[in-house]
């Protein structure tokens, strides 16, 4: 797989302000983890973060457990 390739795999949330600087991507189709990068640095570092653990996180934000900051 290309670089190409893989860069459009990434996605951002649908509430992520386009035109804003500070957003992370996520990438799915990676057993048991799901890859996380800054969007400003897309060929930097990546974690990757334990599917359970992300599934975790995405729940405590549906649950209303973010605070956004102002």
């Amino acid at each position: 797989m290309t670089a190409s390739n893989l860069r459009q795999e990434w996605r951002k949330s649908s509430y992520s302000d386009n035109g804003g600087p500070s957003c992370l991507e996520v990438r799915d189709g990676i057993a048991g983890a799901v890859p996380v990068r800054d969007s400003k640095q897309p060929e930097g570092a990546q974690l990757r973060v334990p599917a359970s653990a992300w599934a975790a996180f995405l729940g405590h934000l549906t649950r209303g457990g973010a605070v956004r900051s102002r």
